[in-house]
């Protein structure tokens, strides 16, 4: 079975995570820091926490901004269930956007729109939670230049962007926004098992972070001379949002590989673009001329209205020759926990409409073959003739 995506793993990786295992560290030990320092230097960053998935920091990133009841959050439809839920558990309430036609990230148009339109109901946007879809940055100046103008806070959920550039650079997300924040889940492009990080360049952002990932706890050198080596305080009600040294260790390991994974989706990405651009019932991802696209994954738009066969039939046919595909995403406003508390309207948002309709997420990973990329793409041509 050839999935949308998987992990890439070698023996490097397992006598990285071997050694954990014989050492006297299996957590709150030496690989956690070492790996926020590699993410700290890739990202270009000045402060990196490592939490237990990308849905906690993006928890812990609405908690250090001071997110709370009420507040509006920018948002797009077109994301995974976290980035939007992470609003939820702090009690504000989402607004989405919709996205733009060719880069399917946050429409920043009518993002400036819904802040007028809300401004003059004396309404204030608190914050704003973007996501980089599927590698393409947005772009962040504009947003940037947004949030100054009408003094909101910005989260990146640059989950799927870890290594894309905007105007030729890395060190974007955190540069841009005051949080970015990330999931190193296996079909991300390095793993860490389950896993995560909070990027940022603030230091006291950084230092609140890391005080909630731990319970609320901090140590005080001075107190602990005083009343003794065990003593701790609890300052902030906080969480067990902790990366274990096991998992750090593979994170370290999948960092040494990240050029080269890289690359090979980008050979991918070039392999499907040539395939399908000239094929009129196909539309293949667009990239901004100021972004180099990291492909976490590789939608592929498909107008099914022109075809004999509807969405669920193709899918069934491309599982039947053993090619797992997948939807990135049913758009949040559409699921039934929003309806039943936001009454979101699906006219609302035509663009995610029309993309959710087309959009196939096909295999990319760096294990891929140039055999199975024949087989792939000749067995979505033959279904969609």
């Amino acid at each position: 079975m050839i999935s949308y995506g998987r992990q890439y793993i070698d023996q490097k990786d397992i006598k990285a995570v071997s050694s954990v295992l014989k050492s006297n560290w299996l957590t709150q030990g030496p690989q956690v820091e070492k790996f926020e320092k590699g993410i700290q230097n890739f990202l270009g960053a000045k402060y990196a926490c490592a939490v237990n998935n990308g849905t906690a920091a993006l928890h812990l990133a609405c908690l250090a901004l001071k997110i709370k009841e009420n507040d509006l959050v920018l948002t797009t439809p077109i994301t995974f269930l976290s980035s939007v839920n992470s609003i939820l558990y702090v009690k504000a309430k989402p607004i989405f956007i919709d996205i733009d036609k060719n880069t399917y990230c946050i429409d920043i148009d009518k993002m400036e729109e819904k802040i007028i339109n809300l401004k003059n109901k004396n309404k204030r946007i608190k914050a704003a939670i973007i996501t980089d879809y599927a590698g393409q940055p947005c772009d962040w100046k504009k947003i940037y230049a947004l949030a100054k103008k009408y003094n909101f806070l910005t989260i990146n959920d640059n989950c799927h962007s870890f290594g894309s550039k905007y105007y030729d650079k890395k060190n974007y997300a955190a540069k841009y926004a005051d949080i970015a924040t990330y999931s190193f889940h296996p079909v991300k492009t390095i793993t860490t098992g389950e896993g995560g990080c909070v990027v940022t360049n603030n230091k006291k952002i950084n230092e609140t972070l890391r005080v909630l990932r731990n319970h609320g706890v901090v140590r005080n050198k001075k107190i602990e001379k005083k009343k003794g080596v065990w003593f701790y305080e609890m300052i902030e009600l906080g969480f067990n949002y902790r990366l274990s040294d096991i998992q750090s260790a593979l994170g370290t390991s999948q960092l040494k590989k990240i050029n080269f994974f890289l690359k090979k989706r980008k050979e991918i990405a070039n392999f499907y673009n040539k395939f399908f651009i000239n094929r009129k019932i196909f539309q293949v991802p667009k990239v901004s001329n100021f972004c180099e696209h990291s492909y976490h994954l590789y939608p592929l738009q498909i107008n099914f209205k022109s075809l004999k066969i509807d969405k669920k039939t193709f899918f069934k046919k491309m599982l039947d020759k053993g090619i797992k595909l997948q939807v990135h995403y049913i758009p949040i406003y559409k699921q039934k926990y929003y309806k039943k508390i936001f009454n979101f309207k699906d006219k609302n948002f035509p663009v995610s409409e029309n993309f959710y309709k087309n959009i196939v997420s096909i295999p990319i990973f760096p294990s891929l073959t140039k055999n199975n990329l024949k087989l792939i793409t000749k067995n979505i041509l033959d279904i969609c003739k």
